[in-house]
């Protein structure tokens, strides 16, 4: 079954943006191609319990299971060590993709303690957008009584686009909080 999402951004967002910026056809406006959550564990990566454990939390809110990233070098002052573990990283694609910004939007994010909006200048030069959650129990997937830790994590969505202003257009479309900019 296709997601919600999917069927409203074809069916009700392209269509507007085609007609907003002038693009000749549909697939010339931005494309959302996947969305990289990532979530480090500093020193924590050492103990087997804590990477299960953190890797059954992601793979709940995503539907997938992540992948265990390892440091490429050794550096003192970060008591890092090449080759142990780092954090945990999943990349979601097609389905699954549209499913997780659905549930961002509508259920994490507001579930977020003082939330006033997400930056905009998150945004980097190609179009896409990062930004971070301090907790990761604002999912309703992950059980509160089991977490040994609040830990963060980080969220990439690389979007294919021509110009950063349009992407910006297409997560105001698709009902990002994003905070208003204050002009002085």
């Amino acid at each position: 079954m296709e997601p919600r999402l999917k069927q409203i951004i074809f069916k009700e967002i392209n269509p507007s943006l085609k007609e907003k910026f002038g693009y000749k056809n549909l697939y010339m406006g931005p494309r959302i191609e996947k969305i990289v959550i990532n979530m480090g564990l500093g020193l924590d990566g050492n103990d087997n319990k804590i990477i299960k454990s953190c890797e059954e939390d992601l793979s709940s809110i995503t539907g997938q299971k992540p992948v265990i990233t390892k440091f490429r070098k050794s550096i003192a002052n970060f008591k890092t060590r090449k080759n142990t573990n780092s954090g945990l990283k999943v990349t979601l694609r097609k389905n699954k993709m549209y499913e997780f910004i659905d549930r961002l939007v509508n259920i994490a994010l507001p579930r977020i303690k003082d939330f006033r909006g997400l930056n905009v200048s998150g945004f980097d030069k190609f179009g896409n957008y990062t930004f971070g959650i301090k907790e990761q129990i604002v999912f309703p997937e992950v059980n509160f009584d089991k977490v040994d830790k609040i830990r963060g994590m980080d969220i990439t969505i690389v979007i294919k686009t021509i110009d950063k202003k349009h992407s910006i257009e297409l997560l105001k479309k698709l009902n990002f909080p994003f905070k208003e900019s204050r002009g002085n």
